[in-house]
């Protein structure tokens, strides 16, 4: 997993990352954002639905620590061996809206990312067992958690948008 000097750079590289994977989405038309493709396992919709899913959580896991409360990851209806069933509340949740809408949250969701990690300390960021919902018996810093959940995916999710242009447009 890649590793960052400074929370700036990883601040840079979601953005990077984000922009990326958010232009593959120009071309798509609204009449096909539920298309599946034999070859990719997600529609664009149930793509951007899984981005927002992830990223808002992310988001909620730091909203309730930070209110006091115990936050049960991933979710207190979902447990970390039911994904699926987490990525079909995704679905269900963010798939109502249109490409564009979807695309409009996903770009707040990340810009407030982004706001959240430009006020935490370098100790907060980089070092482990920062945060309750972060500490895990593989003790991640909170920007693994960030990262795995904003980088990887807008990196990962971007070749498969691409590979479901190629065979449907």
């Amino acid at each position: 997993m890649r590793t960052y000097e400074t929370k700036q750079a990883l601040i840079d590289e979601i953005q990077k990352r984000y922009e990326k994977y958010d232009d593959e989405f120009e071309q798509i038309p609204e009449s096909l954002k539920d298309t599946r493709s034999e070859e990719v396992d997600k529609t664009p919709s149930e793509n951007l639905s899984y981005q927002l899913g992830w990223v808002n959580l992310i988001l909620q896991w730091e909203k309730d620590e930070q209110a006091g409360k115990v936050v049960q990851t991933p979710t207190p209806e979902y447990k970390w061996n039911n994904l699926g069933g987490l990525y079909q509340s995704f679905y269900e949740k963010y798939g109502k809206f249109s490409i564009a809408e979807q695309r409009e949250m996903l770009r707040a969701s990340v810009a407030e990312v982004c706001t959240w990690l430009a006020t935490l300390s370098d100790q907060e960021l980089f070092e482990a067992g920062q945060r309750n919902y972060a500490t895990t018996k593989a003790m991640w810093p909170l920007y693994k958690w960030v990262h795995i959940n904003t980088v990887a995916p807008f990196t990962n999710f971007r070749t498969k948008i691409r590979k479901w242009k190629k065979v449907i447009l």
